[in-house]
């Protein structure tokens, strides 16, 4: 995602000074970055915890006189809801830049799929990726929540993972609401709650049977908490 391009999508469509552009706050920065960079206030809005994307009724409540336009996000390959993004902002006229889609290899892409079922079937102790009916997911990353008491439960996990041989990462370290370039007073529960208690296991298409049944084994013999 690249925040030049969206600035000058935004620009096209006349969005700049004293216009508010809704974005995500839990995922990378550059839609935020785009609408500052065309002049625009960024507005953040709260995502669905389950799919990690812009919650519809969240991006409804934060529409104001002055919003002009939407910047959904794909999260980690599984798709923004378009269709009920693009609903609400028909209604209120506002105008929505979608994200470009990526080429890829369509083998790769099986691969991570199969790689996911199986992760999905085997994993137990931690919440394993949802995927909303009709949704084709892409994993380009399998975002994990990892039940306890958020990020000092997390990162011991993470670490305790890393020891055994599986190399996890933090999905999002820090929200972009709260980065020094766009810190806001926004109020987004999900959000905090799903940037401190997610991370994200292999599941690249390189991955042998043998790597996919270690990750599952290691992690569920530590269980979800540590």
């Amino acid at each position: 995602m690249n925040a030049a391009a969206l600035r000058t999508a935004l620009s096209s469509l006349g969005i700049g000074r004293g216009d508010e552009v809704i974005v995500p706050s839990y995922g990378p920065s550059a839609p935020a970055d785009a609408a500052r960079l065309a002049g625009a206030i960024p507005v953040f809005a709260d995502i669905d915890p389950r799919t990690f994307c812009l919650d519809p009724s969240a991006v409804a409540a934060g529409i104001t006189s002055r919003t002009a336009a939407v910047l959904p996000v794909n999260a980690f390959g599984h798709p923004a809801p378009m269709e009920s993004i693009g609903s609400i902002a028909e209604r209120h006229g506002l105008a929505v830049i979608e994200e470009t889609p990526s080429t890829e290899d369509i083998g790769a892409v099986a691969r991570r799929r199969a790689h996911a079922r199986f992760l999905d079937s085997a994993l137990t102790g931690v919440i394993v990726p949802y995927t909303a009916p009709g949704a084709h997911h892409l994993y380009h990353e399998y975002v994990v929540r990892v039940p306890g008491n958020g990020r000092p439960d997390r990162d011991a996990y993470a670490k305790a993972l890393a020891v055994r041989g599986v190399r996890a990462k933090v999905s999002v370290a820090v929200p972009v609401h709260r980065m020094p370039a766009h810190r806001s007073g926004s109020v987004l529960p999900q959000t905090e709650l799903v940037a401190a208690d997610t991370l994200s296991l292999p599941v690249h298409s390189g991955l042998t049977q043998r790597e996919l049944t270690h990750i599952a084994s290691v992690c569920n013999r530590l269980g979800g908490l540590i």
